[in-house]
């Protein structure tokens, strides 16, 4: 097949449904939607979630948890990941967003103790685990809490 040979599958383009044009087109008068009755209004039908007057599922089902507007967003991140980068290197989260390690933060940046590290860095974060902070102490490196 080849790109000038592309053409629609059979009756995958149907013409637009034209109502309220006469009676000839086969759609006129009511407009398909039949004779009175709520729907054959205008702005006729139901808002969105009504059943019939039946209590909405939105009612029947029971309320859970709480959604904390002040809660911080912080990105996890483990201290294996800076072996990527050169001895000497200032980890700061700005660097950590360049390099493309993480691709968003929020509220801060936060080092757990995961994993090894061999290089010695200059780290500076929102926050450190204990372990974390040890690990890199060991390697020569630092920590320093924005």
């Amino acid at each position: 097949m080849k790109l000038h040979e592309l053409q629609p599958s059979e009756g995958s383009r149907q013409k637009r449904k034209r109502v309220g044009r006469g009676t000839g087109s086969g759609m006129g008068k009511t407009a398909t939607r039949g004779h009175k009755g709520q729907n054959s209004r205008s702005g006729g039908g139901v808002r969105p979630g009504f059943e019939g007057g039946q209590t909405p599922l939105a009612r029947r089902l029971p309320k859970r948890g709480f959604t904390n507007p002040s809660r911080k967003e912080i990105v996890a991140l483990d201290v294996a990941i800076l072996n990527r980068f050169a001895d000497g290197t200032v980890v700061t989260p700005e660097f950590l967003k360049e390099q493309g390690v993480i691709k968003n933060m929020r509220d801060g940046v936060k080092f757990l103790g995961t994993g090894d590290i061999t290089v010695k860095v200059q780290v500076k974060a929102h926050a450190f685990s204990q372990s974390a902070a040890d690990k890199i102490a060991s390697a020569g490196g630092t920590t320093e809490v924005i």
